[in-house]
């Protein structure tokens, strides 16, 4: 396939991916409601659905990456499930000049999306206001519960990149870095400074050529094993079993039956970084000072790196160290600013937070919710939060009675104050099953520590032009 054909063919992977996550919901003429919609003051959109049996309760629904569009739910089942329970549903498109990543506005426009719903759709003022997200959405609603005295009484986080923004940045950058030194290195493969998402999304073809051919011998498997680990790859794949986590060809064999052929991990990185610079300003992450030896030691996969470069008859010091001395990719300060303002969580809670993830999620890994439950802990918010998981593979994978269990949960704090056990797998599973929409898969489970963490930033080295 030639590459125009192939970037017109991932433009449309990619905005079907960004539609499904952040498709405007219309729910079903059964569901009972009213649908109305309406245009905030810097000409965002919003939509609402209320049902005549309304509760009281208003769930203000935040949507993923993607095309500017209202969305009040994350598809029809769940909007309709929701809407059966007497929940008003309201959601806006956030930024009116076309971004995809709309974090500079989102915040707001969710909150005006309060007062403008209130007035135009709803017969008094809610009783309780609960923000929900998905995917960048799940940041949104982060964001939100860190300024919501006042506003909203309660978030839910779902399949959230609530590490923030900069985590993002650079542990996606580490591992396409480690492909472009490793695995490709006469490509000169641009990485960073994108000119627009079809700039982005070639990228993305060569980087996902490299790790295709990588795959094919030993050495490339545990060139792209390691690059996987910076990545934070899951370990696991639709059909395929999950590996023992000492079995090192297998794990690598899943994180790359994940990432590369169920889901185009390098190709919608680049594809969205473009959204990502163009909001922030410029290039928000960095490779340049970095040690790599001392990033794979973080890693969970450490152990499976190094068996699978014994394997291969490689050094690993050696490359580790080639890494750290072609690491020379600076940041805009600026960028970063921007992004730590507008796209990155304090952990200071105002709002009882509730976050769900699936535990193999390729896209926005859960171990992103290490480091965030870490920085909620260190703010002393650790009382608002709490964190559910869910035995599944796949990017906000959750089925309606998992989302319905989790405004519950969360509905359960709010009132009492106390979160109980509501939050805790066996009461979520007891309670989706009640409502005979479907299954539910939580489990008891720890996310492992987020590969990638380069640490604080250090404007006076990233002013520095790369070699």
């Amino acid at each position: 396939m030639n590459a125009s054909r192939y970037l017109v063919r991932f433009a449309s992977l990619a905005a079907g991916l960004a539609l499904v996550v952040a498709a405007a919901t219309v729910p079903t003429a059964g569901a009972g409601a009213a649908h109305f919609s309406g245009t905030l003051t810097d000409g965002a959109t919003w939509i609402a659905d209320v049902p005549t049996d309304w509760n009281g309760m208003l769930l203000l629904y935040s949507h993923g990456f993607g095309p500017p569009v209202a969305a009040d739910a994350p598809d029809t089942a769940t909007a309709n499930a929701l809407l059966d329970r007497g929940y008003a549903l309201a959601g806006s498109s956030y930024d009116p000049n076309g971004s995809w990543w709309a974090l500079r506005s989102a915040v707001h426009d969710q909150f005006e999306t309060i007062g403008a719903v209130t007035s135009a759709a709803l017969p008094h003022q809610p009783d309780r206001v609960l923000a929900v997200g998905t995917s960048m959405g799940g940041l949104v609603s982060a964001l939100e519960a860190q300024q919501g005295e006042g506003r909203i009484d309660g978030a839910l986080s779902t399949c959230g990149i609530v590490a923030g923004a900069v985590h993002l940045n650079n542990y996606q950058l580490d591992g396409e870095y480690a492909i472009s030194k490793l695995l490709a290195p006469a490509q000169a493969i641009k990485l960073v400074g994108f000119s627009s998402p079809a700039e982005g999304a070639a990228s993305g073809a060569e980087l996902t050529a490299a790790a295709q051919q990588a795959q094919t011998t030993p050495q490339g498997r545990a060139r792209l094993a390691l690059a996987f680990a910076f990545l934070n790859a899951t370990p696991a794949a639709p059909g395929i079993p999950t590996p023992a986590p000492n079995d090192a060809d297998a794990v690598e064999a899943a994180q790359f039956a994940s990432e590369v052929v169920a889901f185009p991990l390098l190709n919608f990185i680049q594809f969205g970084r473009p959204w990502i610079e163009q909001s922030a300003g410029g290039n928000g992450s960095w490779t340049l000072g970095e040690d790599f030896a001392a990033l794979l030691d973080k890693s969970p996969y450490n152990n499976v790196v190094r068996a699978l470069y014994r394997q291969a008859g490689l050094d690993l010091k050696s490359d580790l160290a080639a890494l750290t001395a072609g690491a020379n990719i600076p940041a805009d300060p600026g960028a970063i600013t921007s992004l730590q303002q507008t796209s990155v969580p304090t952990g200071h809670l105002d709002v009882p937070e509730l976050d769900l993830h699936t535990i193999h999620d390729p896209l926005v890994p859960v171990e992103q919710e290490n480091t965030y439950g870490a920085l909620v802990r260190g703010t002393g918010s650790n009382s608002l939060l709490r964190q559910a998981y869910v035995d599944r593979w796949g990017h906000c994978a959750f089925t309606p009675a998992e989302l319905v269990a989790g405004v519950e949960a969360l509905l359960h704090r709010v009132e009492t104050g106390h979160w109980d056990s509501a939050a805790e797998p066996r009461k979520l599973n007891a309670f989706a099953s009640r409502l005979g929409i479907g299954d539910a898969a939580f489990i008891q489970y720890q996310p492992p520590p987020l590969s990638g963490d380069n640490g604080p930033f250090d404007p006076a080295l990233n002013a520095v032009a790369p070699a």
